[in-house]
């Protein structure tokens, strides 16, 4: 089977507010193009229905594949580094947050309210943040596997640092020693949004972050766990350049994709 291809594209250090709307931008392609293909549909049913064609032939072009927008839409992968933000998902709860605003902005730390799932959490400079903008119908249409999905991506890349990366149950994201108590510790937190199968937002992996910007929180509202970062598992900075190779090379594994 060919793999899809995906767009991939580093946008470098940029604030989070430019990033949610380059991502906004490119969901809003994707959107428009299914819209006008399902319109086209509709259309064109409404016409064989109105020139007497049966019931039955009506119903089987509803259901045609829907090939051609699909083929239309386009994916892509985004990394990129944010400046020190707290981003609260949209079921998440301000009690989580540990600062004023007032304090915030003393310490140059951006607030917003996203779209996403999940509650707050922390995005800095050296730690990776992907932003998958995939066309589900493409993959698979079951959101609970994208997410698993997600997850074994960074699983995956955390194994070739000799990181052991593991699933906590009820808990999305990737984590070490979930199942000793006193000892779990978050990795990589991930929250999206989906939209008629089209995804935004992503995760978060901590490479080289500063971790004590989540001392002012309680990260994804998860009372007694700890939060980690590569850097602080290995004893060592950790080489961010690789690491975003190997996450590209672990994505194409996972996703069975080709990125260009």
């Amino acid at each position: 089977m060919e793999k899809q291809q995906v767009i991939f594209k580093d946008l470098g250090i940029i604030d989070y507010k430019s990033a949610w709307d380059y991502q906004e931008m490119l969901v809003k392609k994707n959107l428009d193009i299914k819209s006008a293909a399902r319109k086209l549909i509709t259309v064109a049913s409404d016409k064989l229905f109105n020139e007497g064609s049966s019931v039955q032939q009506t119903s089987s072009f509803k259901q045609l594949p829907t090939t051609n927008y699909q083929s239309q839409t386009t994916n892509y992968f985004l990394f990129c580094e944010h400046p020190p933000v707290y981003t609260l998902g949209k079921s998440g709860s301000m009690d989580n947050v540990l600062l004023s605003e007032v304090e915030m902005d003393a310490r140059e730390i951006e607030f917003f309210k996203t779209n996403r799932g999940g509650d707050i959490t922390f995005h800095g400079l050296q730690q990776v943040v992907g932003y998958p903008i995939l066309d589900l119908e493409k993959f698979s249409t079951d959101i609970g596997k994208y997410l698993r999905d997600l997850e074994e991506v960074i699983i995956l890349t955390l194994l070739s640092f000799g990181i052991k990366g593991e699933r906590s149950p009820g808990e999305t994201g990737v984590w070490i020693e979930p199942g000793t108590p006193g000892k779990e510790r978050k990795i990589c937190a991930m929250g999206i949004r989906c939209s008629r199968w089209i995804t935004m937002h992503g995760f978060a992996l901590n490479v080289n972050t500063d971790l004590s910007y989540f001392e002012n929180i309680i990260p994804c509202g998860i009372q007694n766990k700890q939060v980690t970062s590569m850097q602080k598992e290995l004893a060592q900075k950790i080489d961010f350049e690789n690491v975003k190779r190997v996450l590209k090379k672990s994505f194409e594994i996972v996703f069975k994709t080709l990125l260009i």
